[in-house]
């Protein structure tokens, strides 16, 4: 059905114009020039649905849950709009269109061709998209920030370079791109509004594809008075009256983008919406402010050859970065915009590496993130899961199973570095109402290992399962705790195949969870560390007692970890198996037996022998260091996930292992051929969720926030 309405905004030109002479003023702190196109984000789409490891890079801030890219030179169909958005359909990421939003300027009845002139310069910065494009006579700048979270705020500045006035026509153009599928296909709808143009969202429940409530909108309002003409799926907005542009002087349009999830988003964001229309050179400044810290914070003493990285892996966490929405109570970082099932949640072990990182230029975001995933801490009066008191689920999501969500997930947990991603935010910002906060949190989760994942009792503590109804069959319950491990389909699970997992009971002989029949190595050791980092903060907050009890826990783990995990024969910590306590070197080498130099479990003499692996090429020094099974198993496998692709965390640990223990010019030189090695990563390219040892081709997920986080922390 085709339909047209006009529509006309009553507010004066003069009010929303601002005239300025050319050029504008210089900025103090780090240019923005410095650090342009750090990350390819030129693109446009051509289907709604993107692949499902999306190919163009986008940019995002405040924790917006929509993002753009820019077009790329030759793309003249999208020039004049920034391409997108892409939407977050609460879940899934959707483009809306090709470029929403495209500026038209004509004079005297004819559209000036913004690539008649040459190509333009369309940058990406950090903090802001902008577009140039010389013209005869005229200048036009795109800039677009975000102002807030949920609305992009977009600049339009009309130069006239010229000798004399020029009077021009200025409206804007877009069309959605559909989903190809019902019911995808019929939830956008265009509507024009009296300050611009609207998509409402109709009800979608596709759990594993398209999740709307009927409540979302996506909405365009310009500050000058316009009107607007919907034509199917297409629609023209005009400004009221022409523009007269003085030679010499600027004039500049605003319009912000505003996409929100519920009625009660859109009222809290309209007074926003309203002040950064009348005030955009406030918002402005702000942004570009808070962007210039951030910069200066993830560059400080870095080396020059390497602060192009640093900004790039700034900008891929705050790209990733989603604000409070649905379930998700606080502020945090997805593991990645660019792939379908990483876009709308937040993952536990994702987010204590990525604290760290985001601490470097954000404490408060860093701090935020950590609470996202402890607002849904099991608590004692769980009405179906008590015996889980202190758990942290796997992953959260916009939707709960209570609201359809697929995602979501209570069947496991995440390895224990919560504790560490504490302490560090606290070293950058000193925060010890933070740390009062978090440690009671910290320490029923802590306890709960030992409570549900300690099938023996003997202080080495097992991964494993929750009792679940996901976790009926033991195939279930030996794939959610492969799951917890972080490790999925790692070699040293594979034994544990359909009756690798055992029951544990209360006093009662209720059971409380599974096990695998294995202790595990990174487990125990990270479980040393956080017994480490407790120590500490109940140290800062003044209990002595339950520092030195941690304290002296710590010590009784180190040991039992030197003593019954490492193989003098091979050099090597292992996994052992619960019944026997043999390790389980016939399993190979896994980068998990160097997490004990990390938590500094690791006696001297130990050390010497890991670290004799990690730099030998035919084990863990391969082209691209660090594989996650050392190249002389015979389960390597360079591209298979967790059987030996490089993941920047485990390199990060094994880096900082070295570094502990005194090895630092190995760790240079390693992280050296790691940095270098990584296809694209000291280039324009993604930082990737892994890399193929043997080639450093990229792997799997594009701009992946632990590997950009550690990136940072590496620093």
């Amino acid at each position: 059905m085709r339909r047209s309405l006009h529509t006309l905004a009553g507010l004066t030109l003069g009010s929303t114009l601002l005239v300025t002479a050319l050029p504008a003023p210089a900025e103090a702190g780090p240019r923005p020039d410095q650090y342009t196109d750090v990350l390819d984000m030129h693109g446009v789409p051509s289907n709604a649905l993107p692949a499902e490891v999306n190919e163009i890079n986008v940019f995002a801030d405040r924790g917006a849950w929509h993002a753009y890219a820019l077009p790329g030179q030759g793309d003249k169909d999208a020039y004049g709009g920034f391409s997108g958005p892409l939407y977050i359909a609460q879940e899934y990421p959707w483009w809306l269109s090709k470029a929403f939003s495209r500026i038209r300027l004509s004079e005297n009845g004819r559209d000036i061709d913004l690539g008649a002139a040459g190509a333009p310069r369309l940058t990406a910065l950090p903090g802001m998209l902008r577009q140039v494009y010389d013209l005869p006579g005229l200048r036009l700048t795109l800039e677009l920030r975000f102002a807030s979270g949920h609305s992009a705020l977009v600049r339009a500045y009309v130069a006239n370079t010229g000798t004399s006035p020029r009077t021009l026509q200025v409206g804007w153009s877009g069309s959605l791109l559909r989903p190809d599928t019902e019911p995808m296909k019929s939830a956008p709808s265009l509507h024009a509004t009296a300050r611009g143009v609207a998509v409402g969202f109709a009800r979608v429940r596709e759990q594993w594809d398209y999740l709307t409530d009927g409540t979302e909108r996506f909405e365009v309002t310009h500050a000058a008075p316009v009107r607007t003409t919907v034509t199917g799926d297409s629609y023209r907005t005009d400004l009221a009256r022409p523009l007269t542009v003085a030679a010499g002087r600027s004039s500049a349009l605003t319009w912000t983008e505003t996409y929100t999830f519920t009625a009660a988003e859109r009222e809290r964001e309209a007074p926003a919406v309203r002040n950064l229309l009348r005030r955009p050179g406030a918002a402005i400044d702000d942004t570009d402010a808070r962007w210039r810290r951030y910069v200066a914070a993830v560059t400080d003493d870095v080396p020059a050859g390497r602060r192009r990285l640093a900004v790039k892996a700034l900008e891929t966490l705050v790209t990733n970065w989603r604000g409070p929405a649905g379930r998700l109570e606080h502020g945090g970082i997805t593991p990645s915009i660019s792939y379908k099932w990483f876009t709308g949640g937040f993952w536990a072990w994702d987010t204590w590496k990525q604290a760290v990182g985001v601490a470097r230029f954000d404490p408060a975001l860093a701090e935020s993130q950590i609470r996202s995933m402890f607002d849904h801490q099991i608590t004692p009066d769980s009405a179906t899961r008590p015996q889980d008191t202190g758990m942290i689920p796997d992953c959260l999501f916009y939707n709960d199973p209570a609201r359809g969500g697929g995602n979501w997930n209570e069947r496991n947990t995440k390895p224990p570095l919560a504790a560490w991603a504490v302490w560090e935010t606290y070293r950058r910002n000193g925060d010890v109402g933070f740390l009062r906060e978090m440690y009671p949190k910290l320490v029923a989760y802590h306890d709960w290992w030992y409570r549900t994942r300690d099938h023996d009792h003997d202080g080495l503590a097992e991964y494993g399962a929750t009792v679940d109804p996901a976790n009926a069959t033991p195939e279930d319950r030996r794939q959610a705790a492969a799951w917890e491990s972080g490790m999925d389909n790692a070699p040293r699970f594979d034994a544990a195949l359909g009756t690798g997992v055992v029951e544990n009971r209360d006093a009662a002989g209720r059971v409380v969870g599974y096990s695998l029949n294995q202790e595990s190595v990174d487990l125990n050791a990270y479980l040393a560390a956080e017994k480490g980092y407790l120590a500490a903060i109940a140290r800062r907050l003044g209990d002595g007692a339950a520092s030195r009890r941690l304290t002296a826990q710590a010590r009784t783990l180190t040991t039992a970890i030197r003593t019954s995990m490492y193989d003098p024969e091979t050099g090597f910590f292992y996994d052992i198996d619960l019944a026997s306590g043999r390790r389980l070197v016939d399993r190979g080498r896994g980068i998990e037996g160097a997490i004990p130099l990390w938590a500094g479990v690791a006696t001297g003499q130990q050390a010497a022998a890991v670290r004799g692996r990690l730099t030998d090429p035919g084990e863990f020094a391969t082209a691209m260091p660090f594989p996650t099974v050392s190249k002389s198993s015979p389960y390597f496998a360079p591209e298979k996930y967790w059987r030996g692709p490089v993941w920047l965390d485990q390199a990060y640990f094994s880096l900082k292992g070295l570094q502990r223990y005194g090895y630092g010019a190995d760790a240079s030189a390693l992280a050296g051929r790691l940095r270098g090695s990584a296809a694209g990563l000291l280039g324009d390219g993604p930082i990737m969720e892994n890399y193929n040892p043997l080639t450093g081709a990229a792997l799997n997920s594009t701009n992946f926030s632990w590997s950009a986080a550690l990136l940072l922390a590496l620093e």
